[in-house]
């Protein structure tokens, strides 16, 4: 599956991590160096150079002469030294507006202390990213959205699963779920599960809070070395990406998976 997954999504690294772990797993020597590759072409991609030049490294460790790993990292410091010869040209203007001397200052008042008030959490639902993809998209209008979107408070806990904004769309024969899911899929290159191809750890699932699952109807179907596969169908969901770190040691990787699906197996996870 992760195969697939990563042949549709080549810079998700992180499936391409999972992947490479399970080629581990089967002595698949081979394939693990060519995963390993991928993963650093794909850190390269997105900018990240020094974690591409530590994926390279490790490969150099088993094979020193690899002369695919060799090039990529000439090309790499080449990139790396233009990045740094286009700072320097910057440099002396960020020294000029540091050495510059202070604006001369009038007598004044000394400011007045006042008491430190404690910093609000930060609510983010992914209802803006939604909006934006949805209405500003033109697949759905400003009215439509608003009649659909469902914001749980997190203060009260559910009664049972939430349905989530593209099944509400689909039930009132707005957008279909198929339609919507390739939107998102699209637009967050968030790789799909298709879920009822998949054997979900009931065991790893129950070991999340209940009431985190049933908001904001996302579900833990599978562990990876030190990560938590999580289906959901609201991949800009910060809220539940903050409260399922909290609840659990391990690092969630989310993945699109079909409403229908997610709620069906939420309902036999906790019953």
């Amino acid at each position: 599956m992760f195969e697939v997954i990563t042949e549709s999504q080549p810079t998700d690294y992180q499936s391409l991590e999972i992947l490479k772990e399970a080629y581990l797993k089967l002595g698949r020597d081979p394939d693990v160096i060519r995963t390993s590759k991928r993963i650093a072409q794909a850190y390269v991609q997105m900018g990240q150079l020094s974690s591409a030049i530590l994926e390279y490294e490790t490969i150099l460790q088993r094979f020193p002469d690899d002369p695919d790993v060799q090039k990529a990292l000439k090309q790499i410091e080449s990139k790396a030294n233009n990045i740094a010869e286009q700072l320097s040209t910057a440099e002396p203007v960020a020294l000029k507006a540091v050495n510059a001397p202070p604006p001369k200052m009038g007598m004044s008042k000394a400011p007045k202390t006042t008491a430190t008030k404690a910093t609000p959490v930060i609510v983010d639902d992914g209802r803006e990213s939604m909006r934006k993809i949805f209405v500003d998209g033109k697949f759905i209008t400003s009215g439509d959205f608003d009649l659909c979107w469902v914001s749980p408070d997190p203060a009260t806990p559910p009664n049972g699963v939430i349905e989530p904004f593209v099944q509400i769309l689909a039930d009132k024969g707005i957008l279909p779920v198929e339609k919507s899911l390739k939107v998102l899929s699209d637009r967050s290159r968030m790789a799909y599960v298709p879920l009822d191809k998949y054997d979900i750890d009931i065991d790893l699932a129950r070991s999340f809070p209940a009431e985190i699952c049933q908001r904001y109807c996302v579900i833990p179907f599978d562990r990876m070395s030190k990560s938590v596969l999580i289906a959901t169908v609201n991949p800009f969901n910060q809220d539940v990406l903050r409260e399922l770190t909290a609840a659990s040691p391990h690092r969630p990787l989310l993945y699109l998976a079909p409403p229908v699906e997610i709620i069906k197996n939420l309902r036999k996870v906790f019953r």
